[in-house]
């Protein structure tokens, strides 16, 4: 995807760094003059949303693990006296936690948006496996991060989770018991592990900043997908990332950063369980341990299945899954728009999802576990039968023959599949 540079220092000291270390030359490359197809919609500022939030979580969470105190005795009590007697420190610790629930809403947005366009097909598989990898860091972050209240649901919520690598004594006997009390630091969930969890979570930001950056880096090389899925072809499907994307990205994010605002300011706990309000108690088990919303569907998913090991499998499969999806789809044609028989698929899939979610906060008993099993039985149905079938035989519907011919309403390519699978542009 390399173009011309169009980078001129004005200085004489612009110049001297641009032959030493040219950074302002490959930002300038890469940030304001970048070819970018002319027909993105909204759902790719997402991308930028979730640069801005991953910024928002790393400099509150910096400030508050300077006031937060990772012992047994003292986690619940320091949590309380950043809400208390920090300047700010309640403003940063609702910024902090509700930050999560935006940073998790705007990457569900950004995989589905990916899924229904095909934004995983080649030459972008790298660019979804490293995504994919980038989500795992957020959930295991989340978790350990959602631990540190050490409030009676975050307690419990550690020791179930922390509790499922015992299943691997149906592999080796002692083996899942042994990985959980090294986890734990010892028989149970105590000091030692809230030390454990804290370090982690203060590591793995770093890492996922590491992670964005490949991101990036993966993205830049074959270029942004589009909706219609076909690459770019002649420089009147491509426009400047800056000033026509960077307005469009700032405009989006200043919307959803007015509903985080409003979630931070009007109703901060909303998206919190109660039961975190309470000290962390070994002694009494909550009646129904719940996790964070974002985590509900593959929750669902872990209760669904009866057999303990064959739980975790299924768990960690619904997210392992997600980075194969280059593979299991067979479909030629990328984007979702022009494929007729999988589109109702994939909505039935979304919709899934958000049962799922729906389920995993409910008890997994009647008619709710029923139904977990029917959702869980669908979700890898579609990405294992669904996805891989569905395109062989699929009729795509006609095309445009270009991005151009897409934005001006022109006549169709004659709904050829290669247009969508073509390589990549050369400028």
């Amino acid at each position: 995807m390399a173009h011309a540079s169009s980078y001129r220092p004005n200085t004489a000291i612009g110049k001297w760094f641009d032959v030493r270390l040219p950074v302002m030359r490959m930002m300038h490359d890469q940030f304001n003059d970048f070819p970018t197809p002319r027909n993105l919609n909204y759902l790719w500022t997402f991308g930028g949303i979730l640069t801005f939030f991953l910024v928002v979580q790393l400099a509150t969470g910096i400030v508050l693990a300077m006031h937060y105190i990772p012992h047994e005795s003292m986690a619940f009590d320091s949590v309380e006296k950043i809400m208390r007697d920090v300047n700010w420190g309640w403003l940063l610790r609702y910024m902090h936690a509700n930050g999560g629930s935006m940073f998790f809403l705007a990457v569900y947005i950004h995989i589905a948006r990916g899924m229904y366009y095909g934004s995983y097909k080649a030459p972008r598989e790298i660019l979804w496996v490293i995504g994919v990898f980038i989500f795992l860091a957020m959930m295991a972050t989340a978790f350990m991060g959602y631990s540190l209240v050490w409030g009676q649901m975050s307690f419990w919520a550690v020791t179930v989770i922390t509790n499922l690598f015992s299943s691997l004594d149906s592999i080796v006997d002692g083996l899942g018991t042994a990985v959980v009390q090294w986890i734990w630091g010892g028989f149970s969930v105590g000091g030692p592990t809230l030390t454990r969890l804290f370090s982690l979570h203060y590591l793995l930001p770093f890492i996922i900043t590491g992670l964005v950056i490949l991101h990036i880096w993966a993205l830049h090389v074959p270029g942004s997908n589009n909706p219609t899925g076909i690459d770019i072809k002649s420089k009147s499907d491509a426009i400047p990332f800056h000033p026509y994307y960077t307005f469009k990205d700032a405009y989006a994010l200043c919307l959803f950063v007015i509903l985080f605002m409003g979630l931070v300011f009007y109703a901060p706990n909303f998206l919190a369980h109660p039961d975190n309000y309470i000290q962390a108690n070994p002694l009494q088990t909550p009646p129904h341990i719940v996790p964070e919303w974002y985590f509900l569907p593959f929750y669902a998913i872990l209760r669904a299945i009866p057999d303990k090991l064959f739980g975790v499998i299924a768990f960690a499969g619904s997210i392992g899954l997600l980075a194969f999806l280059p593979w299991l789809d067979t479909s030629k044609v990328k984007s979702t728009r022009y494929r007729p028989i999988y589109k109702w698929f994939f909505a039935l899939f979304i919709i899934n999802t958000l049962v799922l979610g729906y389920l995993g906060a409910k008890p997994a008993e009647g008619m709710y576990l029923l139904f977990a099993r029917i959702g869980t039985a669908f979700y890898f149905a579609h990405l294992l039968v669904v996805m891989p079938v569905v395109g062989w035989f699929e009729k795509p519907s006609a095309m445009p023959g270009s991005i151009t011919d897409d934005v001006l309403g022109k006549g169709s390519g004659g709904g050829r599949p290669s247009a969508a699978t073509a390589s990549p542009g050369r400028r």
